[in-house]
């Protein structure tokens, strides 16, 4: 898929009643997690039976998490929300991608942005946690109280990382969250606030290529082979990391209307044109659009 001009991204989205509708056109599935298997507070059953089934007929599930923590943090939130095994093969997160990053570049020492539940991101016995005036590079993972904070109350920790030249991770690039019916800011709210002042940001999760071709290379690991793609379909309910990551990565995508943008096209029903012209603005279009993931 590529990237769409104004007369194209206006056309309809297509639409079907169930994954099974496509399935067969699919090796491997990349399928975020928050938003499609649950709204972070209950597990979306019928969204683990449909990926599921993909997988009894011989297809990959990668789940592609923005979570600013290890993949295996979210077996055990999936785990506790009752998410069935059965509907995934391996996960990948935007906080793997981050810790790999912070490997790569030998550092011994970080900034932190974030609240304390994200610290076992950082847990590496070679990492220190150091002040902003100590401090090589910055890791975002949220805000430090996403209950009663807004972005713009980092600009003046903002201001003072761009006096220092200093480049920030961003571990989580979603702008927000819902947990149940509650929209929460997330870390990409701050790194784009940064990068809008002139701070350098390497953003670790979708939209982004990094962590899109780290699921790819699971695919390949889980089927044996090289896998078009295609021959690969993306799942998931935000537009701007999910639709547009699948989009820029080539690959087809499957938008979930009744996750972040729920309230804006209709829950349960999404208002045709209110899509279109979601689609049209954002210059992207799925291959269907399903309210919820079903079969």
């Amino acid at each position: 898929m590529a990237h769409l001009d104004a007369s194209e991204a206006a056309s309809p989205a297509l639409s079907f009643p169930g994954f099974s509708a496509i399935a067969q056109g699919y090796d491997l599935a990349l399928c975020d997690v928050w938003g499609v298997l649950h709204d972070g507070l209950n597990a979306h059953l019928e969204a683990a039976d449909a990926l599921s089934r993909f997988r009894a007929q011989g297809g990959a599930v990668v789940l592609v998490s923005n979570a600013p923590r290890a993949s295996e943090w979210v077996v055990t939130s999936l785990d506790d929300k009752g998410v069935p095994r059965s509907a995934w093969d391996a996960i990948v997160t935007s906080g793997d991608v981050a810790k790999r990053m912070l490997a790569e570049r030998g550092l011994t020492a970080v900034h932190h942005i974030g609240p304390i539940r994200d610290l076992p991101l950082l847990g590496d016995e070679r990492l220190e946690l150091v002040a902003l005036e100590d401090a090589p590079i910055a890791v975002a993972t949220g805000l430090v109280d996403d209950q009663t904070e807004v972005p713009e109350d980092y600009d003046d920790r903002l201001s003072a990382l761009k006096e220092r030249g200093l480049a920030m991770i961003c571990a989580n690039p979603d702008l927000v969250v819902m947990v149940g019916e509650q929209k929460l800011w997330c870390a990409g709210a701050i790194a784009d606030r940064y990068a809008a002042m002139g701070g350098e940001v390497f953003y670790c999760g979708k939209p982004h290529a990094p962590v899109y071709d780290a699921a790819l290379r699971l695919g390949a690991d889980i089927l044996g082979r090289p896998v078009p793609r295609s021959r690969v379909i993306a799942i998931g309910d935000a537009v701007r990391t999910d639709l547009a990551g699948a989009t820029d990565a080539g690959l087809d995508c499957v938008f979930i209307a009744d996750g972040i943008h729920a309230e804006e096209l209709g829950r349960g029903a999404p208002d045709p044109e209110k899509l279109e012209a979601l689609f049209a603005e954002q210059g992207y279009r799925p291959v269907a659009v399903m309210p919820r993931l079903v079969w």
